[in-house]
């Protein structure tokens, strides 16, 4: 089971970090489908990777930095949105999710052996960045917008082959990561192993 280590600057750095590549990855913009109430975003790619490097704890304190950042008004969602009010609109579940899928992806990521591996990483992508963001987005959407539950949840299956694509992104950029430069990871090195295997929780 993974375990929560000392939080400390290098921690912070991080969660900062990843707050601004989500907000980065929200500059191209929003894609309506369907003029939807929901648009197709790449910042669910920054969710999927804050959880794969940083971990659960990290990955979603740099998600809810970046939340609580849109809260107080700055333009960080694509298409130039925040303030108060996406947290009450068609979007609001998907917020929430973004925030409990990053510690799922997480969770699951840094599970087992030190060495990240495909099969983990997209498993906990796929887990964590779609089932679980999408567990809590499509009933909300469907409350705010009086859809039936079963119509929103069909018309959100628009969102899944982009997603998987995404999922399929974070799993080949963790694991380049890893092999060029495994420090940016939020996990301990450890002396005792080798370059690439050598890291505890």
């Amino acid at each position: 089971m993974f375990k929560q280590a000392t939080w400390d600057v290098r921690d912070t750095t991080r969660v900062a970090a990843f707050a601004a590549l989500i907000a980065v990855l929200g500059l191209p913009g929003a894609l309506p489908v369907f003029g939807g109430a929901v648009p197709i975003t790449l910042q669910t790619l920054g969710v999927m990777l804050a959880g794969t490097i940083l971990g659960p704890w990290r990955g979603a304190a740099a998600v809810l930095t970046l939340e609580a950042l849109v809260l107080v008004g700055l333009p960080l969602l694509s298409g130039g949105r925040g303030g108060a009010g996406v947290f009450v609109g068609p979007t609001a579940g998907y917020l929430i999710g973004w925030i409990l899928g990053a510690f799922v992806t997480g969770a699951i990521a840094f599970s087992g052996s030190a060495r990240p591996t495909w099969w983990r990483t997209a498993a906990a992508c796929v887990t964590g960045g779609i089932l679980v963001v999408y567990a809590f987005g499509i009933p909300i959407q469907a409350l705010v917008t009086r859809l039936p539950l079963a119509e929103t949840a069909l018309t959100s299956t628009v969102f899944l082959p982009g997603d998987l694509v995404k999922a399929v992104l974070a799993t080949a950029i963790t694991l380049t990561l890893w092999r060029a430069y495994p420090r940016a990871f939020s996990r301990r090195i450890s002396p005792t192993r080798s370059r690439g295997a050598g890291v505890t929780r």
